[in-house]
């Protein structure tokens, strides 16, 4: 055995995305103590950046020292208590996986499904809420990552507060990538992940919630079945001001991490970094059609760092991806669930998303796609994609 050396890759599939040298120098920097004064300092910082990044004013916004899935189980764990009544949309993986983990935080658990890419429908939550009073909790994904469908966050909001029901959101792939506005739109608990649109490492989910849910989560009159995602001792560490109550070791250089990536997002500014991933979006799409390569989802709910593509026929989907990743060190992601063998999930997410990415990897998938008898037009790709630079 030897140290390890990493490959040299191009990450674009749904995650993890390319993480800049800006980060990587963060990362790199020496280990402090998670309780030295001048990391309680940084933890004051990435909060701010975080309420940013999320458009909100919440104090109770932080990073869960774990990845996304634990800040689904963190919303879920806090907010239920057993034989609560929650309502979770679902179309597509995540939103499936939401309800296992209601189910294991003892919710009485209602669904509203739609098809794989589809967006959750506004009026079909809407009459499940006024069937059915009980209902405490709604939940969906804002970017479903397994089709690359966005839903409308903001209409599935308010419907929520019409119903006096709290509202628990997905944004592990929308944060920093499309608009998301936590305050302006009414959303009570929302968690997200490092490693998709803020292009930090892996390991980490920041979270935010509403003062409405922190009293939900304070009147608790069960105990939570998590004691690390407990937000009731969570809170005392990363509380306001120098005097924190010891609660887990945190993860000291990833947080150096997130917090040089947040600061990258806040000098791009929110809505630049909007439009830089909705830009490259079009010049991809532009391309992969003169590749003879369609999209799954319809372009008014699609999302620009999440592309569900379909294989086009006769084509090995294995075969293509092992030999993007072996000849060009180019990473594209398999179909999951429904899509799994028929779909191509590419991502364009965060420092990833540029114009020098889209381009090699319209490229280099028209020179496979070639070599594996799918005859296409890799010039006329570049040239389209170039149209939309022009």
């Amino acid at each position: 055995m030897q140290s390890f050396q990493a490959p040299n890759r191009i990450l674009m599939g749904p995650g993890p995305s390319d993480v800049s040298e800006r980060v990587l120098k963060a990362l790199s920097q020496q280990t402090v103590g998670h309780l030295d004064p001048t990391f309680v300092s940084l933890m004051d910082e990435i909060k701010t950046l975080l309420q940013y990044a999320f458009q909100t004013k919440n104090e109770l916004t932080i990073p869960v020292s774990a990845p996304g899935s634990s800040g689904m189980e963190t919303c879920f764990m806090n907010l239920v208590e057993p034989g609560d009544k929650v309502l979770i949309c679902i179309n597509g993986v995540f939103g499936m996986r939401m309800k296992e983990v209601a189910i294991r935080a003892g919710a009485l658990v209602e669904t509203v499904e739609f098809e794989w890419g589809e967006a959750v429908d506004p009026v079909r939550v809407n009459e499940v809420l006024a069937a059915q009073s009980d209902i405490k909790i709604l939940a969906f994904v804002h970017a479903e990552t397994s089709t690359g469908v966005s839903t409308d966050a903001k209409a599935l909001c308010a419907i929520a507060q019409e119903h006096n029901c709290l509202s628990i959101v997905d944004a592990v792939t929308s944060l920093g990538g499309t608009e998301l506005r936590v305050d302006d739109w009414g959303i009570d608990a929302i968690y997200s992940g490092t490693q998709k649109c803020l292009s930090c490492i892996p390991g980490l989910s920041p979270v935010s919630f509403s003062a409405k849910a922190v009293e939900k989560i304070k009147q608790r009159t069960t105990k939570n079945f998590s004691w690390f995602l407990d937000l009731t001792l969570v809170m005392d560490y990363w509380g306001e001001g120098a005097k924190r109550t010891y609660h887990h070791t945190a993860p000291v250089n990833s947080l150096y991490a997130l917090h040089e990536s947040l600061l990258i997002l806040k000098e791009e500014g929110l809505e630049a970094a909007w439009e830089r991933h909705a830009l490259h979006n079009k010049a991809l799409v532009a391309g992969l059609d003169a590749l003879g390569v369609d999209m799954l989802v319809d372009a008014d709910i699609r999302l620009p760092q999440l592309n569900a593509v379909k294989i086009p026929e006769g084509v090995n989907d294995a075969e293509v991806r092992s030999t993007l990743l072996q000849q060009y060190d180019l990473e594209i992601g398999a179909g999951l669930g429904k899509f799994a063998g028929n779909a191509w999930r590419i991502g364009l997410m965060g420092n990833g998303c540029s114009k020098k990415n889209v381009l090699f990897c319209l490229s280099s998938l028209g020179a496979v796609l070639n070599e594996k008898g799918h005859d296409c037009d890799t010039d006329k790709a570049i040239a389209l994609a170039e149209q939309v630079y022009g």
